[in-house]
Order: C-alpha cells, then sequence, then structure tokens
C-alpha cells in the first residue's frame, strides 16, 4: 500500500535501537526523509548507516538526549519543520513506589510527559499552518493495565493520554492527527532486562521465564519493532487522517477487555 507521505519529513525520538527504530525503517521505506535519534553514538552512527543503506530517503542522526532542552533543539535544527513527529523515550526503571523520591518522580514525569508535550508544542504551529501533520506517541499497555513496579512510567504515560485528549482535537480540523500506541510485551532490550533479573530472583533459565511470559500472551509470542514500525508509519499515512485521539494497543490479545 502507498502511504501517500513520500518526501515527508519525520522525527523520530529514540530511534536508534527497539520500537523506536522499527518507525524509523517503516517511515523511511514510506519515502519519508528521517531525523533519527539515540544517546549512544556508536548505536546511533550504525542505524544511520543502515538505514542509509536500505532506502534511498535522506538520513540525519541526532545523538542528544531528547529530555533535555538542548537534546529538543537539536533535532529542531535537523528539522525545523516536520510533518511527522513519532514521541518516544526511556520510561522509569522498575521500582516499587515506596521506593520513589520526589526527584525520581520528577524525572519520570519529565521523560514521559513533559518532553513529548514539549515537542509537539514546538512543531504544531507549522503542522497546523501546513494543514497536514501525524504526531504518534509510544506510551505503553500499562496506561491501561497496570503492570507492577511500573507506577512511575504508567502514571507520567497516562498524564501525557490525558493532557492531549483535548489538545488533540484542537488540531483536528487542520489536517493534524495525534495518536497513541501502546505497546505491550515487545522483544526489545526492556523486555530482556526484565526477564534478566526474572532470573537472577527465581533461578529460572532465561528459556524458562521467556517461555512462562509467552504464554500468557493469547498470540503466544512477543511482539516485534517490524510490526510494530509498520502500525506506526499506518498512523501517519494519508489514509489515516480521520483517525485521532486513539490509543492503540499491540499486545496480542493481552489485555483483557472488549473496550
Amino acid at each position: 500500500m502507498d502511504l501517500g507521505i513520500r518526501g515527508k519529513k519525520a522525527i523520530i525520538c529514540a530511534s536508534s535501537k527497539g520500537l523506536g527504530r522499527g518507525c524509523a525503517e517503516a517511515l523511511a521505506a514510506a519515502g519519508c526523509d528521517i531525523v533519527i535519534n539515540g544517546r549512544n553514538t556508536d548505536t546511533l552512527q550504525a542505524a544511520a548507516d543502515a538505514l542509509r543503506a536500505s532506502y534511498q530517503v535522506n538520513i540525519a542522526a541526532v545523538a542528544a538526549d531528547v529530555s533535555t532542552k538542548q537534546g529538543q533543539a537539536a533535532l529542531l535544527e535537523a528539522c525545523p519543520a516536520p510533518d511527522i513527529l513519532i514521541n518516544n523515550n526511556g520510561g522509569p526503571p522498575r521500582k516499587d513506589y515506596t521506593e520513589l523520591d520526589r526527584d525520581t518522580m520528577l524525572e519520570g514525569v519529565v521523560q514521559n510527559m513533559v518532553t513529548p508535550i514539549e515537542l509537539i508544542q514546538a512543531v504544531l504551529p507549522g503542522m497546523r499552518a501546513r494543514k497536514f501533520g501525524r504526531v504518534v506517541n509510544i506510551t505503553s499497555m500499562s496506561v491501561r493495565m497496570p503492570i507492577e513496579g511500573l507506577d512511575l512510567s504508567s502514571g507520567a504515560r497516562a498524564g501525557l493520554t490525558a493532557f492531549l485528549a483535548g489538545v488533540c482535537r484542537q488540531a483536528a480540523p487542520d489536517g493534524v492527527t495525534i495518536n497513541n500506541l501502546l505497546p505491550g510485551k515487545m522483544d526489545t532490550d526492556r523486555l530482556k532486562g526484565g526477564f534478566e533479573r526474572a532470573v537472577a530472583q527465581t533461578g529460572k533459565t532465561m528459556e524458562d521465564v521467556r517461555a512462562a511470559s509467552a504464554a500468557e500472551i493469547p498470540a503466544r509470542r512477543f511482539g516485534n519493532a517490524e510490526e510494530f514500525g509498520q502500525t506506526c508509519a499506518f498512523l501517519c499515512s494519508t489514509h489515516a487522517g480521520y483517525m485521532t485521539g486513539q490509543n492503540i494497543l499491540l499486545d496480542g490479545g493481552l489485555y483483557p477487555a472488549a473496550f
């Protein structure tokens, strides 16, 4: 399917690996010129080289922490007038709520709520003036279904979701959509880190821990960055112009609800 976004310009935050990288791959394949981002220079450069080798589009790489004002400025300098913004950022590490102090909580809210809002504030006026824009926020299934130890991440991302519920409707008349992608158990480094903790705590093998976790999912497998990226690209397409303010679960059926 032609997504109708060839030649559009996209910023994809935290995209040197994992789900962000999957989104970068899909948007590059759709013909978008993209800016990718990460904090590890070597990983970022390797991702940029691989993308340039695979797709005939412009690829810019910005090594920066998107949670900082300097990092955001660097992204916007590389792409001053993006048509597409993919908000993504690492979440706070798993920790019981009783262990969270004020500074840790504020940092988590900045990472997963304030940062995407700041970037949206920066790019939305231009998108609205050009009568086209796509914003996709990568949040989490935990916005809907609590996950023990991820209370800070869940709360900040849920706050972002509520904040943007009104904003998306203000932007809709100008051809700008804002949607959220809620990943479940995706085969990424973050999931692997959780498995490694489980191995250390239980003494089980990695294979057993992975198998038990996959068995909880109706699809009986973990999601992957490629299929996640393709869903993201569709939300950015001309075909999704009537779709805004939505929370799209990619969880293999793990969240047990009819609505």
